[in-house]
This record gives C-alpha cells, structure tokens and sequence, in this order.
C-alpha cells in the first residue's frame, strides 16, 4: 500500500497592505494504493464547490458532490476499486484518502474557527453535525435507517466513510439524525449537515489569523 501526498503550488500573491494577511492555499493532493483500490483525491478548502468524482458508485458520488457543493470545497475524486466484490472497499478508502487530504491542507491548523455545526433538514428528516478539528480522531453515530439499501448502495457505509473521515483528519465528529424514514433523505441530510459543519470549522478567523485555536498551543 502506498499513501502520496503533495500539495500544488500556490498562485503568486498580490502584495499586501499594513496588517493585512494573505492566506496561504489551502490546497492538497493524495494518492492511495493499494489491492484493493486505486485513490487519487484534491481538495482546496477556499473553493467555490466544484466537484469532478468519479467513484464508479453512483448514490456516493452523489453525497460527494453535496459534500463539496454545501461546504463550498473544490473537491476532484477518481477512484477504482473491487467492486466486484462490493462497494465498501472504495467507500471506505475515498473517506481514508478525503480526511488525509483534508488534514495536509489545513497544515498546523492556525487561523481556523476549529468547530462546526449545522443542521440539515430534508423533507421529513432532520440530522445534525458537529465538528472539533481537534487532532483527537473519534466518532459518535446516531443514525438508523430502516432499509439495508439506497438502490444497491449499502447504507452501513455512510457510517463507514464518516469513520474514515474522522480518523485520517484528525477529527472528532458526532452526528445524529433526530427523525426520518426516507434512506435516501436520511443519507443525504447527513452528508449535507457535514458539508455545512465542515465549512464552518475551516473557515479562517479573522479575529485570530494567526493563533493555533487551542490553550495548548497545537492541534
């Protein structure tokens, strides 16, 4: 298994005046290889929310391009997998390479507003995320769906990949959706509720450009 990670180089600056401070790019590449899986995925956290994904899962390109379109993240997935076998392998490493490239983009985490939270209701359902990027990697999961399946997308893997993003971004995540009987509105509040909690968390501060947002300094 190989894991490559590379940042593009940034545009030229403008110069800047008296005080004012000009963000370096928030903008990583990471590639993941293995048996299994072929990964490459870029993200820039200043985007607009374009997304070009092509997993060869059609729900989870779905949910990836809510992801990069509510929290306003440029975000390039290219993927092949075993999906002969199923589809868990390509979820699961998409999340795995997703948090890495998160987490090399945000670099010593300076600057950031570290938490997020929001809420997402779709039709019948309501699900809520909150976010400390706080370098303690752990989940908390309360969501239930009622059908074992989105078309042939298994829903046990929302869960998996929203562990896998957690874990390789250093991020504690809870997320929880109060009510819903639609899987596929379930699946997508949830998605959509982390997208918008993201963004708030890696959103600069302007109060604080330069301070690490913790009393011990590093995150």
């Amino acid at each position: 298994m190989t894991d490559t990670v590379s940042t593009p180089p940034a545009p030229p600056a403008a110069a800047a005046a008296p005080g004012d401070t000009i963000p370096a790019a928030r903008r990583a590449t990471v590639r993941r290889e293995t048996k299994e899986t072929q990964i490459r995925v870029t993200v820039d956290l200043d985007g607009t929310g374009s997304a070009q994904v092509a997993t060869g899962v059609g729900f989870f390109d779905h949910m990836l391009d809510q992801l990069s379109r509510h929290g306003l993240i440029d975000l390039i997935v290219e993927a092949t997998g075993d999906r002969h076998i199923d589809d868990h392998h390509t979820v699961e490493d998409v999340g795995i390479t997703l948090g890495q490239a998160v987490a090399r983009a945000l670099g010593d985490r300076r600057g950031i507003r570290r938490y997020g939270e929001a809420l997402a209701p779709m039709d019948e359902t309501l699900s809520r995320v909150a976010i400390d990027i706080s370098g303690r990697p752990f989940l908390v999961w309360r969501v239930a769906f009622e059908k074992e399946k989105i078309g042939s997308f298994d829903t046990d893997l929302v869960r998996e990949f929203a562990q896998a993003l957690a874990i390789n971004a250093g991020m504690t995540l809870h997320v929880e959706t109060f009510y819903g009987v639609n899987a596929h509105h379930i699946a997508e509040s949830v998605f959509k509720a982390l997208a918008r909690a993201l963004r708030a968390a890696v959103e600069p501060d302007p109060r604080r450009p330069h301070a690490v947002p913790s009393t011990k300094g590093s995150l």
